[in-house]
């Protein structure tokens, strides 16, 4: 090459790699700063907000502290159905806040507590303006139930995009879990607002944590 020629540009999009942006993100660290039992009570919407929705003792606090790498950041109740308010954590200085939603669909809960924390789900999907998606946690283990199917056709209505994330993966063997992966994908695609692909992830061994990091990262762009 002639000593006096330019070397080529390098393509910008050489240099993102999604996964250590991820990774960046929520190294900046998380805390905890707001929680809503009621719809009156949720805080001033700002920034982007990513919601984690599932059915009772599905793993979302254990999800929340593997993405945020703090093992205690929210609470790992022992009994299922014990979170019944919105919990919002803040992601280094903004913009991004995950939000922790009340399980639903656990049996033994008091009809009227039920109606109570199911209701404000209900009411913080209907009407907040900057949930930018929801990630609907499901057992790997567990066969989807009905609660999750309804959630699904809400989350249709109210026009919020979702995205299932399997739990627990590191429990399954890997046909079983790839044909329960391809059964859930399945039903996505039968919902105009869920995306189709499906992660898999165990907040006990790592697996797919990463991946769900980059995925969150991408929708601050």
């Amino acid at each position: 090459m002639d000593e006096t020629e330019a070397p080529a540009a390098q393509d910008p999009t050489d240099a993102i790699d999604p996964i250590e942006d991820g990774r960046k993100l929520f190294a900046r660290g998380a805390r905890f700063f707001h929680a809503a039992q009621t719809a009156e009570g949720l805080p001033e919407p700002e920034g982007i907000e990513i919601a984690l929705a599932g059915r009772s003792n599905v793993g979302k606090s254990t999800l929340i502290n593997a993405i945020t790498g703090q093992v205690a950041l929210a609470r790992v109740a022992q009994a299922p159905g014990r979170t019944r308010q919105l919990n919002f954590f803040r992601i280094g200085d903004g913009p991004l806040t995950i939000v922790d939603m009340p399980g639903y669909g656990y049996a033994a809960a008091p009809k009227a507590v039920k109606r109570d924390w199911q209701g404000l789900m209900f009411r913080y999907l209907r009407g907040r303006p900057n949930l930018r998606r929801v990630l609907l946690l499901m057992d790997a283990r567990i066969e989807d139930k009905p609660a999750d199917h309804a959630v699904m056709e809400l989350l249709d209505q109210a026009a919020v995009s979702f995205q299932v994330v399997l739990t627990k993966a590191d429990k399954m063997k890997p046909e079983a879990l790839a044909a329960k992966r391809a059964a859930i994908e399945t039903i996505a695609r039968r919902h105009p607002a869920a995306l189709n692909e499906v992660f898999l992830t165990s907040g006990e061994t790592g697996a797919g944590i990463a991946e769900l990091r980059a995925a969150i990262n991408s929708l601050l762009a």
